[in-house]
């Protein structure tokens, strides 16, 4: 638990968080931006969710609707706008026949890759003079904040 009596430790956690705001702001803007290049006029609510099944390849529309906390009836109608776009497919589930598995298709990937180029390039210019252990070593500790672990953990 923080110690609020610490005015230095809260500066520097007020400090974080107005950075993750102003992260959070460009981050909207990037999945609006990449949502437009994979189709036009996709919301930027369908592309988290193409892109949760890009990085979930064969997640069931229950496990998709538990990883985005989001209404199982919504993830459906999305799953479904995703399909008519040949974005997303369901193949049946072998180890539950009731149930489908959800991919993203080949063009789906493609389109995914493309759209996702120009904020790659754009990061990998911003990190270009960083040291790759530094690289590592942000990435490690944000994956320890969102999971609530401890940095060394």
């Amino acid at each position: 638990m923080t110690d609020r009596s610490d005015p230095e430790r809260m500066a520097a956690v007020r400090a974080l968080e107005d950075e993750f705001s102003s992260l959070i702001a460009i981050f909207r803007r990037a999945m609006a931006e990449n949502a437009e290049r994979v189709s036009p006029g996709m919301l930027p609510g369908a592309y988290k969710v193409f892109t949760t099944i890009a990085r979930q390849d064969g997640i069931t529309l229950s496990q998709l609707a538990e990883s985005l906390m989001a209404d199982k009836g919504q993830m459906s109608r999305t799953v479904r706008e995703l399909e008519e776009l040949g974005l997303v497919e369901r193949t049946a589930d072998p180890s539950d026949k009731r149930s489908s598995l959800l991919s993203v298709t080949a063009d789906g990937r493609a389109r995914l890759t493309e759209a996702r180029a120009p904020r790659e390039r754009a990061l990998a210019g911003a990190l270009e003079s960083w040291r790759i252990e530094d690289i590592s070593t942000l990435s490690r500790l944000l994956h320890a904040l969102s999971h609530g672990d401890a940095p060394g953990a």
